[in-house]
């Protein structure tokens, strides 16, 4: 059994099993890949994936078992690399972040921009996703870090940490209505079509619970991923905004007034997480504490040593963290 033929299953596996892409994917060739398959199909006598003539159909049960297996022991060999690199040259090596556009948007540019500047030979690649495909790339090693806010349930497998909390803002062009009133309630807002994130994004389901609670069924018009989009719809007269208060820019949206909604919605809080076992270069560390400054070396590696998910919230029970 070599690497090399587990790398093959992995990355098959996760390339919806296109070998073609696969052999792509990793500067081979296609009948390269199919050899090795087959070589270690005949080494463990099962076969890992089912076929129909020369194409891969599904993956066989075995290969279920298998595959997980060969995924665990492949990031245990980055580890390693990860070990030995930090030794040989701790200022160089790759970081990947799986995050929304909001947070790639709005709260990392900065953060991006000051780390590169202090790490210019590290390779920062960063992917948007939905925070279940956030949550399936930490999980499989595909990225380190990932960044989330909705659906932590998803994130159990790693050692999610909070960042900072933020709240929302309703955005209207300035002669809008709602612009006049001293405070906006629920009822208000709930008159209008809305304009706002897609479900299971960016804090949306702390803003349907607000309206849930009020009996109020909004009259959601338009949703989007990203912000930007939804005030462009705001602008076109689709509906009134509900956004992100960080996606206001003053200076790019001064013909939107946003309104002051931190009264209506319990804030939410944004973490970032890594698989447990992962080893965390300097530069990692580094990372983090630029993103959530009270992150310090020393909190993560007590987070690290917590046993479970409830034992890291009790660490961080009394954290004042900041308000973006």
């Amino acid at each position: 059994m070599k690497l090399q033929q587990l790398r093959y299953i992995w990355e098959v596996a996760h390339h919806d099993l296109n070998v073609s892409a696969t052999a792509q994917s990793l500067y081979t060739s296609q009948p390269g890949i199919s050899k090795q398959i087959r070589l270690l199909e005949d080494e463990l006598g099962v076969e890992v994936f089912a076929r129909s003539g020369k194409h891969l159909t599904r993956i066989t049960p075995a290969g279920e078992k298998i595959i997980e297996t060969a995924g665990e022991i492949l990031r245990k060999v980055d580890s390693i690399k990860q070990v030995a690199q930090e030794f040989s040259n701790e200022k160089k090596g790759t970081l990947s972040i799986a995050t929304t556009h909001t947070q790639a948007r709005y709260a990392l540019p900065n953060v991006i921009q000051e780390f590169i500047g202090k790490y210019p030979d590290v390779s920062l690649n960063m992917h948007q996703g939905t925070p279940s495909q956030i949550a399936e790339m930490a999980a499989d090693g595909t990225v380190d870090f990932a960044i989330a806010t909705e659906a932590l349930e998803m994130f159990s497998d790693l050692i999610m940490m909070p960042c900072y909390k933020w709240n929302r803002c309703i955005l209207v062009p300035r002669n809008h209505p709602l612009a006049q009133l001293p405070q906006l309630t629920l009822q208000d807002i709930g008159k209008y079509a809305i304009v706002t994130y897609v479900f299971g994004f960016t804090g949306r389901s702390r803003l349907d619970d607000a309206f849930i609670k009020e009996g109020i069924a909004p009259k959601v018009v338009f949703t989007a991923a990203d912000a930007d989009v939804i005030k462009t719809y705001v602008r076109l007269g689709l509906g009134i905004g509900i956004v992100a208060r960080m996606a206001y820019d003053p200076e790019l949206d001064k013909d939107l007034v946003p309104l002051d909604a931190n009264h209506l919605f319990v804030p939410s809080v944004t973490h970032i997480g890594f698989r447990r076992g992962t080893f965390l270069r300097g530069f990692m560390y580094e990372f983090i504490e630029k993103f959530a400054p009270h992150l310090t070396r020393e909190l993560v590696d007590e987070a690290v040593a917590r046993h479970n998910k409830a034992d890291i919230e009790e660490l961080f029970e009394n954290v004042e963290l900041p308000m973006l």
